[in-house]
């Protein structure tokens, strides 16, 4: 459980709203990179986290294909997510606008069990700490509904980045298998 208690300790509460603020989440000051900190409220950007499933697939297809993962069948896109035991999704939001910026979902047996999939953000929002804040708040809405083993599947080029927080190879010398048709 040393994993569980770097990520949460009994004070740290889960959001019950369906959407979250940056701020609200990472305990963060002042404006996003790229903000106006004039004050001006027009122009100020936001970044919020979401549950909520309203996720235009238009939209998400155009984040894929910002990190160049392959196109999916937006049919079975929708499928994926209609399924999913929950699904996150991060918003850059300056006035009324609002882009879509980062997305995760997981599968479970509602019970032990999840697996994360699709964790992605845009390369524009890269290395400013919102990927590892799309997890922790993944994380933070999976042990609110008392999922104890979380598991991912990571491309070898952001394996360091799961590591870090706090993602192990195999532990306990548990090997995956696999089934793909022929």
């Amino acid at each position: 459980m040393g994993f569980w208690k770097t990520w949460f300790n009994t004070s740290d509460s889960v959001a019950t709203n369906k959407t979250t603020s940056f701020d609200e989440h990472t305990g963060a000051t002042g404006s996003m990179p790229g903000s106006d900190t004039s004050g001006n409220t027009r122009s100020q950007e936001r970044i919020v986290f979401s549950t909520e499933r309203d996720i235009d697939l238009y939209e998400l297809e155009e984040l894929c294909d910002a990190v160049g993962w392959s196109r999916r069948p937006l049919r079975k896109v929708k499928k994926a997510i209609e399924h999913s035991f929950l699904v996150a999704s991060m918003w850059q939001v300056r006035g009324n606008q609002r882009r879509l910026i980062g997305f995760a979902r997981a599968t479970s047996d509602h019970a032990f069990n999840a697996t994360i999939w699709d964790v992605v953000v845009h390369p524009d929002f890269q290395g400013k700490g919102l990927g590892k804040a799309l997890m922790k708040y993944v994380l933070k809405k999976l042990r609110s509904e008392e999922i104890s083993n979380v598991t991912l599947f990571a491309d070898p080029h952001v394996l360091d980045f799961y590591r870090s927080m706090g993602f192990m190879s195999d532990p306990e010398g548990i090997k995956g298998m696999f089934w793909y048709p022929h």
